[in-house]
């Protein structure tokens, strides 16, 4: 099901909901939290093509049309790499190519204090699944 609220209004949902966190270790229990609602990905689509490179994890990425739509399906072999990716669909999966181009990730997972809680690999790997998601928006 597709979320019809604007992307702005997840990412100030998300904001809520860290802030009510507290410190980073809670982020990243909460992160890993939402990974394990993701929902399974399909054996098919664990192929070298949806790998996202550059993830300190294996990251797969699958993308579909749905009308004027991207939606992603994802999956980790990590916790903290899938709860990344969990986070990310949420704010990505069932928008349009020019929300999705539109919407300036690394601010949004600034004010969520995502990147500073992370490694440096780890957050070079949530820039290559945003990357990624905007390539598939950007050849859709």
């Amino acid at each position: 099901m597709t979320d019809t609220r604007s992307i702005d209004d997840v990412l100030a949902e998300l904001v809520e909901e860290f802030d009510l966190l507290g410190d980073w270790e809670g982020r990243i229990e909460y992160v890993i939290e939402l990974g394990k609602g993701l929902a399974p990905l399909p054996d098919e689509a664990r192929t070298e093509a949806h790998k996202v490179p550059g993830c300190a994890a294996q990251v797969w990425l699958a993308v579909r049309r749905e009308g004027d739509r991207l939606a992603f399906d994802a999956d980790s072999d990590s916790a903290l790499s899938k709860g990344n990716i969990a986070l990310l669909l949420r704010l990505y999966s069932g928008r349009t190519p020019a929300e999705i181009l539109g919407f300036d990730a690394r601010a949004a997972l600034d004010r969520l204090g995502l990147p500073s809680a992370l490694t440096r690999q780890r957050a070079n790997g949530l820039n290559a699944m945003v990357g990624r998601i905007r390539d598939a928006a950007a050849a859709a």
